[in-house]
């Protein structure tokens, strides 16, 4: 069963969240502020972080950022700080998805069902399991893992399956809608998200972020991978040396 950490400091929200978490079947733990966050996560490590924006004592980014420091625990914004520019600061502090208030709460557990289903994927056994080697990426699907030039690369989960799904696509131009869908299995949603994705994969694959070579812009349509991707097996090429792809 999975744990929750819901940090929310507006009692009426968090017990509505609460009950609706608890009835889909997750165990559920609330603090109401910045440090009381960070004191329950370190404490009893949850599996996803539903955090406010709005918080006492410290605002949610920061313990977003502190969060992220601890391990790689998936956060669900939750916040009525509506504006692109606060949901775009948002992504790239390290969430990996948000709901704005007001909101569902069928679609918070649903947003929160996506996003552990993402990290709690079984993986294979090793033998077979599953490579990309692009480059000088390479990319273990089943630990969801990158490294490059020998060093593992700190991802979010939707960071992680957005590279994935366009090195498996290399040279097909996406648009911003049609990487909601497939990535983020939104049929609607604020297309920024993706542009901010993007961005800070560019900051962490590309030479240069400034000018990209593997994940290049389609002015007027979208996003494309410029690098071409091998499939391979943990038995054939150990996951930790990167290979040029042909």
């Amino acid at each position: 069963m999975a744990r929750v950490l819901l940090v929310d400091d507006d009692i009426t929200v968090a017990d509505v969240v609460s009950r609706y978490l608890l009835r889909a079947g997750f165990e559920v733990d609330r603090a109401v502020d910045g440090p009381g966050a960070l004191t329950a996560a370190e404490r009893t490590p949850p599996d996803l972080v539903v955090l406010d924006l709005m918080l006492p004592g410290l605002p949610g980014l920061e313990v977003c950022r502190r969060l992220r420091e601890l391990g790689p625990v998936p956060v669900v914004m939750l916040t009525a700080l509506g504006a692109e520019s606060d949901r775009i600061l948002g992504l790239e502090t390290g969430a990996d998805d948000y709901v704005t208030k007001p909101f569902s709460p069928r679609e918070l557990v649903l947003r929160v069902r996506s996003v552990l289903r993402r990290t709690q994927e079984p993986p294979p056994g090793p033998v077979g399991r599953p490579l990309l080697r692009a480059g000088r990426l390479a990319v273990d699907l089943a630990a969801r893992t990158v490294i490059r030039d020998g060093h593992d690369l700190s991802l979010t989960i939707r960071e992680f399956d957005l590279l994935a799904f366009l090195l498996r696509h290399p040279g097909v131009a996406f648009s911003r809608a049609t990487l909601l869908e497939r990535v983020w299995g939104w049929t609607y949603g604020d297309s920024s998200t993706v542009t901010v994705h993007i961005r800070r994969l560019r900051e962490k694959i590309e030479d240069d972020p400034k000018s990209p070579t593997v994940l290049t812009t389609v002015w007027g349509v979208g996003y494309r991978c410029d690098l071409p991707a091998q499939e391979v097996t943990a038995t054939s090429v150990p996951s930790d040396e990167p290979v040029e792809a042909g």
